[in-house]
């Protein structure tokens, strides 16, 4: 908005003698007021069009304000209680990890009664309000710098990163920041190089936290209804997973894992299909709820896939199965 300052000389005495008059403490004051009757005094449509155009003018600024906010966001379990929140400001996983160490190592004397107290400007957020800056993370929208799942029951942290979430045990991640924070003049990237490096290798498989690397798929890719299936490998710890009791050697029993893609909308299904075949014959299926980032990892590592397969996009051969699909029947030979 272009402003035009317009100065005023006035003898001191003056002044101090109209300030009294006028029992007000600026002069100022009193005429920025008798300028704004003045202008209301502009013929209507002259006013309305300048008064409207100011008006779009603070949206904007106020949009490209909005538009430049960085966020991080948390979900915290603690004695069973789940609390989502954000924080709006550039928040990455070197501080998560610092203030997850600082709060397991307070001494008797502190008073941090929750993970959450360490974080007064938090603002409270609902779960799907996390789920869907998660995803947006995945898109490396920029706005949001970090995704964190801080589960003190289960004793493990989470993040999202380019590849989707990394789960690793608190107690990991807590000796990882040590040496992270240990020297006081590192920069902040290079605090992350030596947490990830102390945290290599040392990912555990998580329910709610299906990761690039617990992803894999075998055998054709096959079509039902609009459904393009995926018939996942399940090198992974599904136990651990799904919750499932199938990682030993005291049973026979066996799990099939399917992902599906749904080519009218471009979009993986909410659900895996998880069928639990029991020694004695019998089946179960296991209901497992994808969030947004386990779609997003799960849809890039389809595209992959298809591509290996096919030689087309997911989104290309999801178009040609369609299609195909709603050809009419073709008519008999004579």
């Amino acid at each position: 908005m272009n402003s035009r300052e317009i100065t005023l000389w006035l003898d001191e005495r003056w002044y101090q003698a109209l300030t009294q008059q006028l029992e007000v403490e600026k002069l100022e004051d009193k005429l920025n007021e008798y300028l704004e009757d003045l202008v209301r005094l502009l013929p209507t449509p002259v006013y309305e069009k300048i008064i409207g155009e100011i008006r779009e003018e603070e949206q904007q600024r106020e949009q490209a304000i909005a538009a430049s906010q960085e966020y991080a966001v948390f979900r915290v379990t603690e004695n069973g209680r789940k609390e989502y929140f954000r924080l709006n400001q550039n928040y990455e996983l070197p501080q998560a990890s610092r203030a997850l160490r600082k709060y397991l190592r307070q001494g008797p004397g502190e008073s941090i009664h929750s993970f959450s107290e360490l974080f007064p400007r938090r603002e409270a957020i609902t779960h799907e309000e996390f789920d869907r800056m998660a995803g947006l993370h995945m898109e490396n929208a920029g706005r949001v710098t970090g995704v964190f799942e801080i589960d003190f029951d289960k004793r493990e942290v989470s993040t999202v990163d380019a590849d989707g979430w990394k789960t690793w045990s608190m107690q990991d991640v807590s000796a990882a920041a040590y040496y992270a924070f240990r020297k006081g003049y590192l920069c902040l990237d290079r605090r992350y190089e030596i947490l990830l490096d102390k945290l290599e290798g040392k990912e555990l498989t998580s329910a709610g936290h299906l990761s690039a690397q617990d992803i894999s798929f075998a055998e054709e890719i096959t079509e039902i209804d609009g459904l393009l299936d995926f018939y996942m490998e399940t090198y992974f710890n599904v136990d651990a997973m799904f919750g499932t009791y199938v990682c030993t050697g005291e049973n026979d029993d066996t799990l099939n894992v399917y992902a599906n893609y749904d080519c009218a909308t471009g979009q993986v299904c909410d659900e895996l299909e998880v069928d639990l075949h029991w020694a004695d014959g019998r089946e179960e299926a296991v209901k497992y709820r994808l969030n947004a980032v386990e779609k997003a990892t799960l849809l890039r590592k389809m595209d992959s896939y298809c591509q290996e397969q096919t030689g087309q996009t997911l989104k290309e051969y999801g178009a040609q199965v369609l299609a195909e699909d709603m050809a009419p029947p073709a008519a008999p030979s004579m």
